[in-house]
């Protein structure tokens, strides 16, 4: 913590922070310089978001009313819904609608103060649509302030046309799918969805350990609706994150803490699904775990870009402290995509991602949920975002 500080940004990278008082003469402003005053505000990194499914067409807000009225979320998908209903829309959208849709998203998730985003594949689970998916996040990425760190999701589920032959599917996605996607350099990361109802252990080993040998870094969503040794095999395989970890077990934990994985952790989804099964947070912490916080912004389970709202539900839920929910935004966030040396604090060398927030303190960031706090967001050392009429439009 630095009261009354500078950080000092040149060409996007932060050349000096700390005490105003203690600024060199150098660093002083120039003639082609500008100087913003955050005088009784707080200045923090850039949000980090490391889990999402930003690209998707379609709703499922009939899903959420069943949900109310007593239907389950398994009883759902068994109906035709859940994931295959929106992977069905997906197919059907084209690049252009995705693109659109996927720019919404990410317009939304700046003014909560995202700078950067995780982002999935898998609603496509074919594979020219999980082509398009990736296609679309890169393009976004072009386009748009927040930077995106693909993954690909082809496992995501076992689309309906494989039902009856799920190993062909797998055989698919590790034959066909990964080895195009890292030929074209689509997806930095590659995940599994490790469930019961999705995909089994031994499939998603061999998914994971074929994304290896083609250059795709593991991540796995992991002990969301069952204990099935989801964290186990993300510390097998050497995963960068386990995700989700509603049943994970005192097992798996030492596991995850042994081999330095990041656990993603999701109040959303509990949220939203009203499932009395939360991830054990405190237990996971005071292993030595990393724990970073996502929105697993999707139609289904967690439909919001709210970041900082997921931090408050990080503190109620999980019984987070204020401080465990930034870390878990930015520098925890940064390390479960591996971006830790670039972004996530505000230190000399590294990226400009900057935020200002009209709060009195750190703390008040969480306990003042549901309002828009971010004025200003600064990407790369470059003004993105400002809320209308509180700097006079200096963008």
């Amino acid at each position: 913590m630095i009261q009354s500080g500078t950080i000092v940004v040149k060409e996007g990278r932060a050349l000096w922070v700390g005490k105003t008082s203690e600024l060199p003469k150098d660093y002083r402003l120039g003639k082609d310089g500008q100087e913003i005053d955050a005088k009784g505000k707080v200045v923090m990194p850039g949000f980090i978001d490391s889990h999402t499914h930003l690209v998707f067409a379609g709703s499922r807000e009939h899903e959420f009313e069943q949900r109310i009225q007593g239907v389950s979320y398994l009883e759902i998908a068994e109906r035709g819904g859940g994931i295959l209903s929106t992977v069905e829309a997906t197919r059907k959208a084209t690049f252009d609608e995705l693109f659109l849709l996927g720019k919404k998203r990410l317009d939304r998730m700046l003014s909560k103060g995202v700078t950067t985003a995780e982002a999935k594949s898998g609603y496509g689970l074919s594979l020219q649509d999980e082509l398009k998916i990736l296609k679309v996040m890169r393009a976004l990425q072009e386009d748009h302030p927040i930077d995106i760190v693909p993954t690909f999701l082809g496992a995501h589920t076992v689309p309906k046309e494989f039902k009856n032959n799920r190993q062909q599917y797998i055989d698919v996605l590790t034959e066909e799918m990964i080895p195009k996607v890292a030929q074209e350099g689509l997806a930095e990361f590659c995940d599994v969805f490790c469930e019961k109802q999705a995909l089994y252990i031994e499939e998603s080993r061999k998914i994971l350990e074929t994304g290896k040998r083609y250059g795709l870094k593991p991540k796995i969503h992991a002990d969301q609706l069952s204990s099935g040794g989801g964290a186990e095999l993300a510390a097998e395989v050497g995963a960068f994150s386990a995700d989700h970890l509603e049943y994970v077990s005192p097992v798996g934990i030492e596991r995850l803490a042994e081999k330095r994985v990041t656990a993603v952790l999701l109040p959303g989804g509990s949220f939203f699904l009203s499932m009395k099964e939360l991830p054990p947070a405190r237990e996971i912490i005071e292993r030595g775990v990393a724990v970073a916080l996502g929105t697993d912004l999707n139609p289904g389970s967690s439909m919001t870009e709210s970041l900082p709202l997921i931090m408050t539900m990080g503190c109620t839920m999980l019984k987070m402290t204020p401080k465990e929910v930034i870390q878990a935004t930015t520098i925890y966030a940064a390390r479960s995509i591996d971006r830790e040396n670039e972004i996530g604090s505000l230190d000399i060398g590294k990226q400009a991602d900057v935020l200002i927030l009209d709060i009195p303190n750190y703390r008040y960031l969480p306990y003042h949920f549901g309002v828009d706090h971010v004025e200003l967001v600064i990407k790369k050392g470059r003004l993105v975002y400002e809320r209308p009429g509180i700097y006079k439009n200096i963008l």
